[in-house]
């Protein structure tokens, strides 16, 4: 499952990870949990804020054309460049075929520039909607943003991750990883917002969320 990967990741990230590092990020997400307001949050039984965002193919996607059609799953991810990011969105790959029988569609989005959009798509082999939300835009009007602290930013320049060149925008901040189901009227049925980035919700979530909507 998606949670075994995700956490086999993490212990291979502790064996090898600079000395401090995994103590350093452990303890920046325990300041997060702390500071993030969750309460602003977009959550279940909300309505899901419209938006039309540019994809990795250089189209335009809008949530209310998506919803014209059915449901639609929306999962905010970080970047490319975070391998947690990755696992999740390859896992939510492998069940496109099941969203997509239950008449749903997927879409992912990051703050990365459109370039890196398409590189996490391609790399990923990624099928469905990868969206670029430059300066969190979106993200924000869901709730989602917070800006990394400064020790954060001199770890991720360290290994070639500054997001200033990722996203193009000098701000630092990033979406909390979350993942929505949406219904076709708008109205959020599911939401799964966890500060702490080595978690994400379960594709079986994903499914028996749908699944329960088409049953009802």
């Amino acid at each position: 499952g998606l949670k075994q990967e995700l956490d086999a990741f993490k212990a291979q990230f502790v064996q090898t990870a600079p000395a401090g590092r995994f103590a350093l990020y452990t303890a920046k997400i325990e300041e997060l949990r702390q500071s993030f307001a969750r309460d602003n949050a977009i959550t279940e039984g909300d309505i899901a804020p419209d938006f039309s965002l540019p994809d990795a193919k250089g189209g335009s996607v809008t949530l209310s054309a998506l919803l014209a059609q059915g449901p639609t799953v929306i999962t905010f991810y970080r970047g490319g460049w975070c391998p947690y990011c990755n696992i999740q969105l390859r896992a939510y790959q492998a069940i496109l075929p099941q969203i997509a029988a239950a008449g749903a569609s997927l879409v992912a989005i990051s703050p990365q520039a459109p370039d890196r959009t398409l590189s996490t798509a391609e790399t990923n082999a990624l099928t469905f909607h990868v969206l670029s939300d430059l300066e969190n835009r979106v993200a924000r009007s869901f709730g989602l943003v917070y800006s990394l602290p400064e020790e954060i930013r001199a770890a991720l320049r360290s290994v070639n991750k500054a997001l200033p060149e990722i996203n193009g925008d000098d701000s630092w901040e990033l979406p909390v990883p979350s993942t929505y189901v949406v219904t076709g009227n708008g109205r959020v049925t599911l939401a799964h917002i966890d500060v702490d980035y080595t978690q994400r919700l379960e594709p079986e979530e994903i499914l028996a969320a749908l699944r329960s909507r088409k049953a009802a």
